[in-house]
């Protein structure tokens, strides 16, 4: 954690453009939140439900970066979809 940075969970609430979320932190406060380079770098995917954590400056409590997904106990993702085969290889 750098200096001036807290760290904050909260829940996406809606997915705006520009890789952009609403997100719920504690209290019922709502921030704007976009997604670290880490996430972006690695296609991390988010949807409304998530639980992530987040960076926040103390000069600026509206703002936010997502910087990790935490794992759903409550609603897990679905299973990824099968390859489709079309027969064995000749």
């Amino acid at each position: 954690m750098s200096d001036g940075v807290v760290e904050v969970e909260g829940k996406v609430i809606s997915v705006l453009p520009g890789t952009m979320f609403r997100v719920e932190i504690a209290g019922g406060h709502q921030v704007l939140a976009h997604i670290s380079g880490k996430l972006r770098k690695n296609f991390i995917k988010l949807t409304v439900g998530d639980r992530v954590k987040m960076e926040m400056t103390p000069q600026d409590i509206e703002k936010a970066r997502i910087v990790y997904r935490l794992k759903n106990a409550e609603s897990p993702r679905p299973p990824s979809i099968p390859r489709r085969s079309f027969g064995p290889r000749h």
